[in-house]
C-alpha cells in the first residue's frame, strides 16, 4: 500500500496517510533521550496491508538517526521489533 509516514511532534505521533486520508497512527512520548512507542493503530479498511509496519519502521529510522533509545510499549511494536532483530 502506498502511504506517506510523517512525524507530527506537536501531536506526539506519526501519521500514515494515503489517498484515503489518515490510515494509521503511532503515538509516542519522548523523555530524556528516549522515545516510548505507546500505541499503533490502523484504520479497519487498511489493516493487513503493512501500514503499522511502515509507521514503526519510520519511527525506528528516526530514532536511529537522532541517537535516541526506543522503548516499545505497544504490543504490536514489541512484536515488530522481535521480528526485525536488526532494530533490536
Amino acid at each position: 500500500m502506498d502511504v506517506t509516514v510523517t512525524d507530527l511532534p506537536d501531536q506526539c505521533r506519526y501519521e500514515a496517510t494515503s489517498a484515503d486520508g489518515v490510515v494509521g497512527v503511532l503515538e509516542y512520548r519522548r523523555q530524556d533521550g528516549v522515545i516510548f512507542l505507546n500505541h499503533a493503530e490502523t484504520a479497519l479498511a487498511h489493516r493487513g496491508k503493512g501500514v503499522a509496519g511502515q509507521l514503526v519502521l519510520k519511527a525506528m529510522q528516526d530514532a536511529s538517526e537522532q541517537g535516541v533509545k526506543v522503548v516499545p510499549v505497544c504490543p504490536y511494536v514489541r512484536d515488530w521489533v522481535s521480528q526485525h532483530p536488526e532494530w533490536g
